[in-house]
């Protein structure tokens, strides 16, 4: 067995030594010893260890592939984090102030996607093993929220009901104010005994809505999602934040960017985790590729009181930006968009000459890139917020404002 001395961790979570050879579950600065097999460490034995190196505080994490950074301590991951953000700026020439970092606590994940499985005894739900296609029990998982564990038990009748044995559920369930929704794709086709079944399974386990496929199949009650004063009933498998905590922090900035804005522009709107709660104080126009999103949105707004106008517009803004001429009376954009950035539309932004921006995104490598647009553009970038949730994970979230400089 070789040795080797961890240098940094990579995007992913790994350990990275000279070679380069990635080692999981190490941190920089540790002496290693380990079985070389292409690029990665096998067989690991830390020999001498970092001093924030903890003991993982779930017994699944070794094996389960959900976490993978529970062997740091929450200072090191939350400087490591804020560092990432800062080297994708610094790759665009920026230098940034990072405001904080907003953490959400343990067992706070309200959404995640489970893989379930039938077996001869029965089946098996919980999450891939870590670079394995095996699924892994997690009765004691440390990430959920207490509420949404019931949902392991709920996929394990799923994919005994409608689940085969050469094929795996994903089974995506929701926490909301009404209960579990629980959205399953991959199962058997459905007909009427499978129909009949699955309204059973949703009464069994006091579902508020379970959908098979995009199609819903049992609804006991509509399952409500809470932005500001307006409560949404989400299309299965929309976009939803993935912890209460994280949304809050992310909408606290944004508010804060925007505050004095008469009207506001939020792209990328889902179902109104911005837009809704932005309606207290401004007139808003929420723009949603995804039709349903955006139905979802106009109903909640239209069932709320005390909202200013919100108006929807269902639109591809990868495919067709919103024009200079459409930001006219617009004192602020808000934008989320996905991992991939939003290259075209930030310059249309910036052509617009809009004064202020509040930029969240899920992935600093495009953050940074788009904000490199806006800044050649005459537009200043405030201090980042990181707001991390999902913890122990490498995945990072940010959101900045840019305010324009020059005319």
């Amino acid at each position: 067995m070789s040795e080797f001395t961890i240098q940094r961790l990579g995007h992913h979570g790994d350990g990275i030594a000279p070679g380069p050879v990635y080692a999981p579950m190490t941190l920089p600065g540790e002496v290693v010893t380990g079985t070389v097999d292409g690029d990665r460490l096998e067989d690991i034995r830390i020999v001498r260890p970092s001093a924030d190196r903890v003991s993982a505080p779930c017994r699944h994490f070794r094996s389960c592939g959900g976490c993978q950074l529970q062997h740091a301590s929450d200072g090191f991951v939350a400087g490591w984090k804020a560092d990432v953000v800062r080297q994708a700026l610094l790759a665009q020439g920026i230098e940034s102030e990072v405001a904080g970092i907003e953490t959400s606590p343990p067992r706070s994940r309200r959404r995640a996607t489970l893989s379930a499985r039938r077996t001869k005894k029965g089946a098996l739900a919980g999450f891939h093993g870590r670079a394995s296609g095996t699924i892994v029990e997690i009765p004691a998982c440390q990430l959920l929220h207490p509420n949404l564990m019931p949902a392991l038990g709920v996929a394990e009748d799923l994919a005994v009901t409608g689940g085969s044995r050469k094929g795996e559920l994903s089974v995506t369930a929701t926490l909301s104010d009404s209960g579990l929704d629980i959205a399953v794709t991959g199962g058997k086709p459905m007909d009427r005994e499978l129909e009949v079944t699955l309204a059973d399974l949703a009464e069994r386990h006091d579902l508020a809505r379970l959908t098979w496929d995009g199609e819903t199949h049992a609804m006991r009650r509509p399952p409500l999602q809470v932005f500001g004063p307006a409560r949404v009933t989400p299309p299965p498998g929309a976009f939803l934040q993935a912890t209460r905590e994280g949304e809050a922090a992310l909408l606290a900035e944004v508010e804060r960017i925007t505050g004095g804005a008469a009207r506001i522009a939020d792209l990328f709107a889902g179902v109104g985790t911005f837009a809704l709660p932005l309606a207290r104080r401004a007139e808003v126009l929420a723009v949603e590729g995804d039709a349903a999103m955006t139905a979802a949105l106009d109903r909640g707004w239209r069932e709320a009181q005390g909202l200013k106008q919100v108006r929807t517009l269902t639109r591809d803004l990868f495919r067709n930006p919103l024009l200079p001429d459409e930001f006219r009376k617009v004192d602020a954009v808000v934008i989320d968009p996905p991992r991939a950035g939003a290259e075209a539309q930030v310059a249309e932004i910036a052509r617009a000459r809009v004064p202020v921006v509040a930029h969240v995104s899920c992935n600093p490598v495009t953050f940074a890139r788009d904000a490199a647009q806006l800044i050649a553009e005459g537009y200043a970038m405030g201090p980042v917020t990181v707001v991390d949730q999902f913890r122990w994970s490498a995945h990072v979230e940010l959101v900045a404002g840019f305010r324009l400089t020059s005319s």
